[in-house]
């Protein structure tokens, strides 16, 4: 009888791969830990999506907090009621922050949405969470701005997660970021031991925006070549990191079918998995193997990189300059779709601030 509890088990206790559970719902994150997990994530969308999960939870302090902060806007709420749910979920995993501070008992926490062209104010977020609880990393998108705002809260001893990042170039420029910033503060004097980068690759969302190219322009190609892209270029990055030696770390997200998890077995890296992801895994018969040095078929790399630029900007680590990083499909696609995430989580503040009375 196996001595795992799960495939995600035996993973996280005979690899290098470290499993984060993609959400910062209490009870997703229980069954996470039991198997294997040792970090969690939040952003604009999952926190809408907890407070609807847990809605006798958090409609009740949400209502509260409208009565303790009687000045408060919109806004002030809802960061008010984000901070305090990722916050909730940073305690379950402050045992193992106290173990392995800097690659263990982290949750990633994400900034202003809004903010993505305004390095400075991604900054002063990023500094006003980083002191909220010292296992927080902070989300900040890979764009010019976002780039420029973490090397600067690199500088300052934070530690960040790059999201908004689908390619090869932009996991690389975040990992120079990174990189000028741990020099700067080195230079100062000061320790970096604890301050961590995760580099992140949706990898999901790659596959998305090609499936969306290929409707628009009619492409046919063999079906599961486009499932393989953001597997390609996460084996192509992984690669790039190992021999440069950079010293952020590369992470996996938004899953789309397996080889997003069972491709990526074996890499010094993280993968984070939604809870229904994680059960389907799980129940898999899928085995836990080293796949990260197996190359994708030569072939279906050829075939995305003839029917897509879009491919190659995101596979090729120059195919693309940072001020390009923005209107890239799926950067855009998913900053419209954090955007309204967050525009919808005010809507829910607004509703328990000023009832509708016509309902």
């Amino acid at each position: 009888m196996s001595t795992y509890k799960s495939a995600l088990h035996h993973m996280a206790m005979t690899t290098a791969t470290d499993y984060w559970n993609d959400s910062c719902n209490t009870d997703e994150l229980a069954y996470g830990l039991e198997h294997g997990a040792v970090g969690a994530t939040s952003n604009p969308t999952i926190v809408h999506t907890v407070m609807k999960q847990q809605i006798d939870v958090w409609q009740p302090r949400l209502r509260e907090l409208i009565a303790e902060m009687p000045t408060a806007t919109e806004e002030d709420l809802a960061w008010k009621i984000a901070e305090e749910i990722t916050l909730k979920a940073a305690t379950m995993l402050m045992p193992l922050f106290e173990e392995n501070g800097r690659t263990a008992g982290r949750i990633a926490i994400q900034t202003n949405p809004t903010f993505f062209r305004n390095a400075d104010r991604i900054v002063q977020q990023g500094l006003h969470f980083h002191n909220l609880a010292p296992n927080l990393t902070i989300k900040l998108p890979v764009t010019a701005a976002g780039l420029t705002a973490l090397e600067e809260l690199t500088a300052h001893g934070v530690s960040t997660t790059a999201t908004v990042s689908f390619t090869v170039p932009q996991v690389i420029a975040a990992a120079e970021a990174f990189e000028r910033g741990l020099k700067r503060r080195e230079k100062e004097g000061k320790s970096t031991e604890a301050i961590s980068c995760n580099a992140v690759i949706m990898v999901g969302r790659l596959d998305d925006w090609l499936k969306v190219v290929t409707a628009k322009q009619g492409v046919t190609i063999r079906p599961d070549a486009v499932e393989w892209a953001g597997v390609a270029a996460m084996k192509r990055a992984y690669s790039i990191f190992q021999e440069r030696g950079y010293r952020a770390r590369l992470m996996a997200a938004a899953y789309r079918n397996h080889y997003h998890w069972s491709e990526l077995i074996g890499g010094d890296l993280v993968v984070t998995i939604p809870y229904k992801w994680a059960r389907r895994f799980n129940a898999s018969d899928i085995t836990v193997a080293d796949r990260i040095d197996r190359p994708v078929d030569p072939e279906i790399i050829e075939t995305l990189n003839r029917n897509f630029e879009d491919f190659r900007r995101a596979y090729e680590p120059d195919g693309m300059e940072p001020s390009e990083f923005e209107a890239f499909g799926s950067t855009a696609r998913t900053l419209r779709t954090f955007i309204k995430s967050y525009a919808d989580l005010l809507a829910t503040v607004r509703d328990e601030m000023v009832p509708d009375p016509d309902r």
